[in-house]
């Protein structure tokens, strides 16, 4: 079941989300707000301090009509990478656009779609072509058409739209992100003191994550991050003290295990990742994972499975069924505490 709008407008505060906690003991039932209790001191719980921009956008493709296009992320070349969807909801990807196709935007200017997103020695995205390089024209840059005209990335199942301060968790600091770093959001300023005043320690990276893969089952799009040399030095000291890095989210999971050397020592680091962890490349750094409820083809899950083990996360999302958990941004939480390897 998917959660149809934010905490807050089905009367809870973002911290009393629900929390499955899984361990190798059994499984939990708790509120997010719980969450220090779960943790012991010594241990690390690393956040992603990446904003939610506007990144949806209305658009016409000329010759066919009203679109929504997602503006998934900004290219080195001065191209985006951008998403075609159904007009008005975006509920289904359009997968039948063409090189040439040009989309009419709010303001002045055209986007021009120069070619399917390919990866080097891959097939394109998805069935059909669901994700396209395109070119911009005209003067208005659409990183200030996205901030006048723009909204939310937001599909079919919510029950309307939300403004764009509902995509922020408490620790957005750096724009970047097309869909939001969504493990973060049950976070309040009040649970973080909990966990500092417990000695449990917090640090951030930035990940800004780009549309999401859940209909095609691909692997996740390359993606811009940063981790300080000082976030690099606390996962380091943490892991040789005897304590836990608890990645919030499979952004910072991402991001941690992009700057983890074979040694699983992690260095200070930014750029693009086009790391995928699974279970056949394996976290070495990251020994327990916050996040939310992912759908069967999502290749989050495939994260999911690597951080907790294919056996454990079953068991979690079959109670999740069973007990009625929220998924997607707006829904619940899971916190997987496997053996440590």
């Amino acid at each position: 079941m998917t959660a149809p709008a934010p905490p807050e407008e089905r009367g809870l505060a973002r911290d009393e989300v629900r929390l499955l906690v899984a361990t190798e003991e059994g499984l939990t039932h708790a509120t997010f707000r719980d969450l220090p209790a779960f943790l012991k001191p010594g241990d690390l719980v690393v956040v992603n301090n990446s904003a939610t921009v506007a990144a949806q956008l209305d658009a016409v493709l000329l010759g066919r009509g009203p679109v929504v296009v997602h503006a998934a992320t900004h290219l080195d070349d001065g191209t985006w990478l951008v998403e075609l969807r159904t007009s008005p909801a975006a509920d289904r990807p359009i997968l039948d656009a063409l090189p040439g196709d040009r989309l009419e935007l709010p303001a002045t200017g055209q986007l021009t779609l120069l070619g399917p997103y390919r990866r080097t020695g891959a097939s394109p995205t998805g069935e059909g072509n669901r994700l396209w390089h395109a070119a911009l024209s005209g003067p208005t840059p659409l990183e200030q058409q996205l901030a006048r005209h723009g909204r939310p990335i937001a599909y079919g199942y919510l029950d309307g739209g939300y403004p764009l301060a509902s995509y922020q968790t408490v620790f957005a600091a750096c724009p970047g992100s097309a869909e939001m770093p969504s493990a973060g959001r049950p976070f309040s300023h009040e649970l973080v003191t909990r966990l500092v005043a417990r000695e449990i320690g917090v640090a951030t990276v930035t990940l800004h994550a780009g549309v999401s893969s859940q209909e095609a089952g691909e692997t996740p799009l390359p993606e811009r991050f940063a981790v300080s040399a000082l976030t690099a030095r606390l996962v380091n000291a943490t892991r040789a003290e005897g304590g836990r890095v608890i990645a919030v989210g499979t952004t910072v999971t991402r991001a941690l295990e992009s700057a983890a050397g074979p040694d699983a020592m992690v260095v200070g680091r930014r750029g693009w990742t086009e790391r995928v962890v699974t279970r056949h490349d394996p976290p070495r750094v990251v020994d327990g994972l916050v996040t939310g409820w992912h759908d069967p083809k999502a290749s989050h899950l495939l994260l999911v499975e690597a951080v907790a083990g294919p056996a454990l996360a079953q068991r979690a999302y079959d109670e999740a069924r069973i007990a009625g958990y929220l998924w997607h941004e707006f829904g619940d939480s899971a916190l997987f505490l496997p053996p440590r390897q």
